[in-house]
């Protein structure tokens, strides 16, 4: 445990108190998210969508790390059930800024949720036929050009 948590930068006094491996894993999908979500701000690096081609890769790496972690989440244990609530209310909102600034900059598509889009993201990291991350990353890009369509009469 001591090992997983250097690797995340806990130390000393910062580092949780975890019985469990299902407190540690728990507290790693946090910290993780947690990174991923402060990324979000790129928005003052880029242009609004760029910014957001930039998080969704980077949403999708978190969502790729997390890959065989479905069932423990699903498991029951205590230790997870705070965890979907958690993700929520830090990702749907970052997510949502991007989103926000790229529909008022006129760079995508009207009235695309954040929720949808993480949802979209997360099923294009699902591996299909032997796919990896290369094609998660492409897929991924694909959505987000799609995004950026907003001819004819499509909705």
């Amino acid at each position: 445990m001591r090992a997983i948590a250097a690797r995340r930068r806990w130390s000393g006094d910062a580092v949780p108190v975890l019985s469990l491996r299902s407190d540690l894993v728990a507290a790693v999908f946090r910290h993780e998210l947690d990174e991923c979500v402060a990324a979000a701000p790129i928005s003052e690096q880029y242009p609004p969508g760029k910014a957001l081609a930039v998080w969704g890769q980077r949403y999708r790496e978190f969502v790729e790390t997390k890959r065989g972690l479905a069932s423990a989440l699903h498991s029951g244990d205590p230790a997870y059930a705070a965890l979907p609530e958690y993700f929520h209310a830090h990702a749907v909102p970052a997510l949502g800024a991007l989103l926000e600034n790229s529909e008022r900059a006129g760079e995508i598509r009207a009235n695309v949720t954040p929720v949808d889009m993480l949802g979209a993201i997360s099923h294009l990291c699902v591996p299909f036929l032997g796919s990896g991350s290369d094609t998660a990353m492409r897929m991924v890009v694909l959505l987000l050009d799609g995004l950026r369509y907003r001819g004819g009469t499509h909705s």
